[in-house]
Parts: C-alpha cells; structure tokens; sequence
C-alpha cells in the first residue's frame, strides 16, 4: 500500500495525517437481514461479481448473513479472487462451546471468509457492549481474519461530547489488539443519525475529512504514527452513488461501507465505478 501525506486542520488542532492513495481501495457491502430468497441472494452476487472484474484500485468485500455465506464464497472466481472477498456481519468470541445460535471466527475462516463486522450500530442497539466488541475484534484477529471495527455516535452535541464517546468505541474495539496485528484492523465510521437517512443527510465529505484526521489521530496515540497510517479508514451511512464520491476524495477516506445500496446491483456497480476511478 502506498499512502499520500497531507496537512489538515483535524478538530481543535493542526496535524499531520495519511490517507490511501488510489493503488488501493476498499468496499463493503453489508447486506444485513437480506435478501429473502436463495435466487436472490444468487442474482445480487452476480451482479457485484460481475462489476468487481473491471475493478483496477478497489477491493469488495462482500459480508451476506450466516444463510448465504457458503453461496458467496462459492461464487468467488479466478477472475475476481484478489478483487472480491467474503466476510460475515458479526462471530461470537469464543473458538468453540455451548452457545446456541453463535458462531466462531474459526467457522468463518474455515468457511473461506476473510472479514468480520463487528461493532454494527445495529448490533450495539441490541445490546452488545464496548467490552464484547473488544472480544470480538480479538477474536477475530486471533484467527488471522481482518475486523471491520465499526463506531459512531448516536448523536452530536455541540460540546463535542461525541468525540470523547468515539474515543471510548475505538480504545475498547482495539483493547485486545498487539501491534503486530494492527495490520488486520479496518475502522469504519458511520454516525448512527446518519444511517437510513437520504444522502443530502449523510455526512459529507468534508464533515468526513474532519472524522478521518480525528481517528487518525486516536490510532496514533494507541500505536504510534507509523503504524497508524496503516489502518484503513472507511464511511458507513447512507452511502449512495450521489454521494460516495464526495465522501471518499474529500473526505480522504480508504472506501466505504455500504448498506441498503449494496443489496441493488445496478446501485452497488455505479458506487464502485465512482470510487475506483477517483484519485
């Protein structure tokens, strides 16, 4: 990976942060509890594979429920094996045991994923607490996999009482991770007000830029500048291609998480093509 320095006025202060150049990007697409149908689930994977063969500076990971991980991983062919890979949208911490309905990063990594979301708002609305994210991402790491660690705050006040609340995400999603496996953390963004909203709601790209240095920022302190600049950072809420543009240039992001647009081939294709074309 090759990384572009830039000087940027991050939240209160002046810094120096890095951000991917165009020789890599990154794309998930969260299907969440979708689609209903196996021949669904079978048309949406054709789609994205389709569009990942003509991909030149992005990589698609693409993360489908527990149902449909078997199919996904099946669907990937030579000709998009180092373009597109599959992930899942949450594991349980521990290898192995009595946990009815929880599944293992060891599963997933002997199904043939690579990816693990965890942190999901959506899960966190459910209940699942900063010290179980840090489990997980632990886990997750332990198997050689690569953790999707997700923040994002409910809300915004104008105290900036948000940024301290990332903080806390981020310190607790990485607490269980050495430096030596910093390498296989991805961070993604996605502020909770933003998510389901239309895109002239979603964060901008230079809301985002602010948002990139901030957690550029974090990552130092916990492991220096060097191994910081690593990381890939990501934005996740209301990703459309109207705005994913925007978001990654401007923002200075490393790729985008995608939701509902995702679950839409001819949608999910044109956001690809944005973001692999941008400099």
């Amino acid at each position: 990976m090759e990384y572009k320095k830039l000087a940027g006025g991050g939240i209160g202060r002046r810094v120096t942060i890095f951000f991917m150049s165009k020789t890599k990007r990154l794309v998930i697409a969260n299907w969440k509890m979708n689609p209903q149908t196996p021949d669904e689930a079978k048309a949406i994977l054709a789609g994205t594979r389709k569009a990942t063969e003509s991909l030149k500076y992005t990589e698609v990971i693409v993360c489908p429920s527990f149902l449909y991980f078997p199919a996904a991983v099946k669907s990937i062919t030579s000709k998009v094996r180092a373009k597109m890979r599959v992930g899942v949208q949450d594991i349980f911490w521990e290898d192995r045991g009595s946990f009815t309905g929880e599944v293992s990063a060891a599963m997933v990594k002997a199904g043939g994923g690579t990816h693990v979301i965890v942190g999901h708002s959506e899960r966190r609305a459910l209940g699942e607490t900063d010290e179980m994210v840090g489990k997980k991402v632990a886990a997750v790491v332990r198997e050689d996999l690569t953790a999707i660690l997700c923040i994002g705050e409910g809300e915004r006040d104008v105290n900036g009482n948000y940024l301290s609340f990332l903080k806390q995400q981020l310190s607790a999603g990485l607490s269980g991770v050495q430096k030596r496996h910093v390498g296989q953390i991805v961070v993604a963004y996605e502020p909770v007000w933003a998510i389901g909203k239309s895109e002239r709601e979603a964060l901008t790209g230079s809301g985002m830029h602010e948002m990139t240095i901030f957690i550029r920022k974090l990552l130092s302190d916990i492991y220096g500048r060097d191994i910081a600049v690593q990381v890939p950072i990501l934005y996740g809420g209301s990703v459309t291609p109207a705005n994913a543009g925007d978001i990654v240039s401007e923002g200075h992001t490393d790729g985008l998480l995608v939701g509902r647009q995702s679950l839409d081939p001819a949608q999910f294709v044109e956001i690809l093509k944005i973001v692999d074309s941008i400099s």
